[in-house]
């Protein structure tokens, strides 16, 4: 990855639109016809992602370590939602993101990401010889 300096202060965006089977109905969580929170994880996470693109190395990814959710409202079917994550701090290999999803200027979520970066080859190699001695 790029130096520290280089990274912090970051930004990265994602968008969706909310569909019925990304609702908590459809997953089977709630009765309630609300987008799951599991998508505006993931939404959160794909703007992190967007945010690292351009400072990772070749072969370099990164996964998530730790997320920390605050939900401040809800969206329904047919809601358009934005996410955007900001690079705040690196230690070694793990990588802090602020997060935030809004449905216009409403504010949905917010959350805290780490992200840990791992050199693709090597992490698979690792989790498939995992695989083999824990079936």
């Amino acid at each position: 990855m790029k130096p520290a300096e280089d990274v912090i202060g970051a930004v990265g965006f994602s968008t969706m639109a909310v569909r019925p089977g990304d609702t908590t109905v459809a997953m089977g969580i709630s009765d309630l016809p609300v987008v799951a929170t599991s998508h505006l994880l993931n939404l959160m996470e794909s703007a992190c992602c967007a945010a690292l693109a351009e400072f990772l190395d070749s072969g370099e990814t990164s996964y998530l370590l730790h997320s920390d959710i605050t939900l401040s409202g809800s969206a329904t079917v047919g809601d358009e939602l934005r996410a955007n994550a900001r690079c705040v701090d690196i230690d070694g290999r793990e990588v802090c993101f602020e997060c935030e999803v809004f449905e216009g200027e409403r504010l949905i979520a917010s959350a805290e990401l780490k992200r840990a970066t791992v050199e693709r080859i090597s992490y698979l190699a690792r989790a498939a010889a995992q695989s083999l001695v824990n079936p």
